[in-house]
């Protein structure tokens, strides 16, 4: 996913009110009355790259929630077989195709 500086700056402080014109930092304007202040450009820029590598870092999860059967299918296959069996049949073969980093 490609992240914006504004997707950081919104991430640095959620509450913050502001508008941004532009892609340069310079195009901030910063409502006087957020309790903090602007953040640097370097914190943004430190902010959207932590974004990007949380993202990346989490992709085996969002790779293992697309293979799972939907939940209807899987609780019918723990009525029928069991927790021991759903667990091998189903959750190991997903985490191990798709391993934590």
């Amino acid at each position: 996913m490609e992240y914006t500086k504004a997707q950081a700056l919104k991430s640095l402080d959620p509450t913050a009110k502001w508008m941004w014109e532009g892609e340069e930092y310079s195009g901030i304007t910063w409502d006087e009355s957020n309790s903090k202040s602007l953040p640097t450009e370097s914190e943004i820029d430190a902010e959207l790259k932590k974004l990007e590598d949380q993202w990346t870092a989490n992709e085996y999860q969002r790779q293992r929630a697309m293979s799972y059967p939907a939940l209807g299918d899987q609780l019918d296959y723990i009525y029928h077989n069991g927790l021991d069996k759903w667990k091998t049949d189903i959750v190991d073969p997903v985490k191990a195709k798709y391993p934590k980093p």
